[in-house]
């Protein structure tokens, strides 16, 4: 589903009380504030749906796949997501 679709889904929920702009924004603000609890409480979860989390990489050794040469991969983080039995269940 791309963000078009989801918004023209979510607008078809508002039977017509909302605009597709108003839509739009919401999803967008939906969205930062998943992002920004994420990014202050390393986690964020939505009961059915599943639990985003931080992931933390560790430095490791890696190679240029066009010379072969060996380099050093830094530290990073990354979000993983585990999804809630009930969105398993529904796969």
């Amino acid at each position: 589903m791309t963000k078009e679709e989801l918004i023209v889904s979510v607008k078809k929920k508002t039977n017509g009380h909302l605009s597709k702009r108003m839509v739009e924004e919401l999803v967008d603000e939906t969205f930062a504030v998943v992002a920004k609890a994420i990014k202050k409480h390393k986690r964020f979860s939505y009961p059915k749906f599943g639990t985003f989390t931080v992931k933390k990489r560790k430095e490791r050794k890696g190679r240029n796949p066009q010379t072969g040469e060996e380099l050093l991969i830094k530290a990073s983080k990354s979000v993983g997501f585990k999804p809630a039995p009930a969105l398993k269940n529904k796969l």
